[in-house]
């Protein structure tokens, strides 16, 4: 009876033998591709919860000069609160609808990154997906920040080559 490891040793090939690296056309090609969502900053950011008036939610964006806060509730993202939710869903109905909770006109369910996604990941949920606010979650499904378009362009250029 003939046992599988008794397979001839000299038989045996390293899948890995024969491995290349990758080669990238640049440095930011290459900084897309291996280097992580948290390789951006994604600080700071701001977080209320979702019974957070309206009022208050839009006296946190121009407290903290932001476009975006994320709503929060027991740590998880349940929404995010945009400059742009202000003027689609609430200027108009500014005097009835201060007293409501953000959770009423926040955008709910936003894409979401996760800190060791590629870096590549973010990019394409600004540029492809056309979210220009992702926030940036840790393997617990913890709030890390947020990603933006300006904090994409720094990570951008600091691998960009002249």
């Amino acid at each position: 009876m003939m046992n599988d490891d008794s397979q001839d040793s000299a038989a045996f090939e390293d899948p890995l033998s024969n491995y290349e690296p990758t080669e990238y056309k640049s440095e930011l090609h290459r900084a897309f591709a291996e280097e992580s969502v948290d390789a951006i900053e994604s600080k700071p950011f701001v977080e209320v919860g979702s019974s957070t008036s309206i009022r208050q939610a839009i006296e946190a964006l121009y407290v903290a000069q932001a476009s975006s806060i994320l709503v929060v509730d027991e740590g998880r993202v349940v929404g995010i609160f945009t400059e742009r939710d202000v003027l689609e869903k609430v200027a108009e109905q500014y005097s009835q609808l201060e007293g409501a909770p953000v959770s009423e006109v926040m955008t709910t369910k936003p894409m979401v990154v996760y800190e060791t996604d590629p870096a590549a990941t973010a990019v394409a949920a600004i540029a492809v997906a056309g979210h220009r606010h992702v926030p940036v979650l840790g393997i617990n499904d913890g709030v890390l920040g947020v990603v933006s378009p300006r904090r994409v362009f720094d990570f951008m250029e600091k691998h960009f080559e002249a």
